[in-house]
């Protein structure tokens, strides 16, 4: 429903943190208003055709929106309600904006929603992009319905905009995943003095540069975040030398490790699994026990080339001509494409889509389906993650090794190289020419791993990974010592979740209680300088 007024809200400033307002250049301002007609016609080139259209278009220029989230009456008070009471309103609301940009981020961010919800607070979640609005209508289905969680398209970078969307969503706080930053959204935020968060923040050495490039709007956009929650320390470095404040920094490890982790029973040896994925059961009995199994999950052009040809050669060796490849491409748009190369190869294929059952002769499984990932993954004795063979930096690793799954990537993996080299220190995750990698095996299998990893320089990484997808299929034993390796570590990584979570209610409390001073809480204040200066910040 469309917001009723248009001006936001009163805020008791008294009872807020003072800190300056810092403004984006006037040529930043200039040049958003010149845009902002052309991006609206970018909209309707890209998706006038979509059912959705008309709602997208309101919701990115502030002329319509759902009803906001109101509070669980089913979730009890925790011991904090006193303290809580004065940044809710009179209904209880204590609404928290968080803006996770596309499909990855939006799977990222969803464990932190999911104990956010818990606690009481409502969720306003926004996208950029067509296919994390998806995910997120999907992900967040029964939250949606019951009205604890609303869900749109991020406002366009307007303070106009920006004005309306706050004043219709009154938010207590505003989260952002990884990286996209608006400057105008975040001055808008902090003239309200609403707390802005960076969650998980990550700034790769390209991405770096590019906010280089916009010295000025960049650090703008720093000055303005109140929190910055940084995976590792580089990405922490980074950000202060783009102008964000050592105090506003924390290091705190990445949410790509936390996921909600499937279940695995392991009854006589064969590996079937029964796992929750949004909310719903999956039965993995496919008739295929017994067949070595791997998946090639969110793919890429280019990248199924690459497998369809791998599997040829896999099943031209007599003790795994069985073996069954599950094709996942990443983008729904491209599941006829990939069928096409499927035929054209040569291999026999069965398509998810047709609901045909896999067949003894079926050699390539296209699952053209959304939202079952976690079941190919579970399903699957090796795992290779797509993005990583072409230059999009790399999918998620964590999500096969939550399931036990071993691992292969290539080497363009710069949106997750901390976990990949994380989960390729015990021997679960390989990459070619990953220094980190530590093989699992016996001392002769060992050896054949080691000539492996050590292949002249001239060889490729295809070759590379094709010789180690084939050593693992034809020792699955390996293989599942190699996942096990991975789900250990998993479980020594979850606490990161905690951790983000506790700093962004720190913020909060801050910002709803009087002005932050070390006098007044220095304990807190010492250890925020300690973490900084810890981790080299």
């Amino acid at each position: 429903m469309p917001s009723s007024d248009n001006s936001l809200p009163s805020f008791d400033k008294s009872t807020q943190p003072s800190r300056a307002v810092y403004k984006p250049p006037v040529y930043y301002q200039v040049t958003i208003g010149l845009l902002k007609p052309l991006y609206r016609m970018q909209v309707w080139r890209r998706s006038h055709k979509r059912d959705n259209y008309q709602q997208e278009v309101e919701q990115r220029f502030g002329k319509r929106y759902p009803a906001p989230p109101v509070p669980d009456t089913n979730i009890k008070s925790n011991a904090n309600a006193n303290e809580n009471a004065n940044y809710k309103d009179s209904n209880g609301k204590k609404v928290i904006w968080c803006h996770a940009v596309s499909l990855g981020e939006t799977n990222t961010v969803a464990p932190l929603l999911d104990a956010l919800l818990a606690k009481g607070y409502q969720i306003w979640l926004t996208n950029t992009t067509q296919t994390g609005f998806a995910r997120g209508a999907s992900r967040f289905a029964d939250d949606i319905a019951q009205g604890r969680l609303s869900h749109s398209y991020v406002p366009v970078d307007s303070p106009a905009v920006i004005e309306t969307f706050l004043a219709h969503v009154q938010p207590v706080a505003a989260m952002f995943v990884e990286t996209e930053l608006w400057a105008n959204i975040l001055t808008k935020l902090s003239e309200h003095d609403i707390p802005s968060i960076l969650v998980n923040g990550r700034l790769s050495a390209a991405s770096f540069k590019s906010y280089q490039k916009i010295g000025a709007v960049s650090a703008s956009m720093m000055k303005n975040l109140n929190l910055i929650i940084a995976q590792d320390n580089e990405s922490a470095k980074r950000f202060r030398q783009l102008g964000a404040h050592s105090a506003q920094i924390r290091v705190a490890g990445s949410l790509k490790w936390v996921i909600n982790t499937p279940k695995l029973n392991d009854d006589n040896g064969a590996k079937e699994a029964e796992i929750v994925n949004d909310g719903a059961y999956l039965d993995l009995d496919l008739g295929v026990t017994g067949r070595p199994i791997w998946v090639a999950a969110s793919t890429h052009s280019g990248e199924e080339k690459t497998v369809l040809s791998w599997q040829q050669q896999i099943i031209s060796h007599p003790l795994l001509a069985d073996t069954l490849l599950i094709i996942v491409p990443r983008h729904p748009e491209r599941f006829d494409e990939v069928a096409e190369l499927i035929k054209k190869s040569g291999l026999t294929m069965t398509r998810r889509s047709d609901e045909d059952a896999i067949s003894p002769n079926t050699q390539v499984y296209l699952a053209d389906s959304m939202g079952e990932l976690m079941r190919w993954y579970a399903l699957a004795d090796v795992a290779l993650v797509g993005g990583s063979l072409v230059d999009i930096g790399g999918h998620n690793p964590v999500e096969p090794a939550s399931v036990a799954t071993p691992v292969l990537m290539g080497s363009y993996t710069q949106s997750c190289q901390s976990v990949v080299d994380k989960l390729a220190s015990v021997g679960a995750l390989y990459q070619p020419n990953n220094a980190f990698y530590s093989a699992i095996g016996t001392d002769e299998q060992l050896s054949q791993q080691q000539k492996i990893a050590t292949n002249p320089p001239s060889s490729d990484d295809d070759s590379l990974l094709y010789q180690q997808l084939q050593f693992w299929l034809s020792h699955l034993e390996l293989a599942k010592q190699a996942g096990q390796a991975g789900a250990e570590m998993m479980e020594q990584q979850q606490a990161v979740l905690h951790r983000q979570l506790s700093m962004i209610e720190d913020v909060i409390q801050q910002y709803a209680k009087p002005p932050f001073s070390p006098e007044l809480n220095p304990e807190l204040n010492q250890d925020v300088n300690q973490d900084v200066n810890q981790e080299g910040v």
